[in-house]
């Protein structure tokens, strides 16, 4: 008898609740594959990807700080 012949003998015999915990565990392993054919970046392309975006990053905190400390000196006098 096969694994899936067996599987089928055994799934006959459950009950409808315990069905659902086979069908909850199906959809598991199916989503499981699915996260493991998803590729995550290595290391190099992150830096690469950091580095890339750092300076453009930078310009734009520093061109919002006159405005923040504008900001602040008002809550001072308040």
């Amino acid at each position: 008898m096969t694994i899936k012949e067996h599987l089928a003998h055994e799934i006959e015999r459950l009950s409808e609740p315990e069905l659902r915990e086979v069908a909850e565990f199906v959809a598991f392993l199916k989503f499981r594959e699915n996260v493991k054919a998803v590729t995550l970046p290595d290391e190099a392309e992150m830096a690469a990807l950091y580095g890339e975006f750092r300076d453009e990053d930078r310009e734009l905190a520093e061109a919002g700080m006159p405005d923040y400390v504008e900001g602040l000196r008002k809550e001072d006098t308040r």
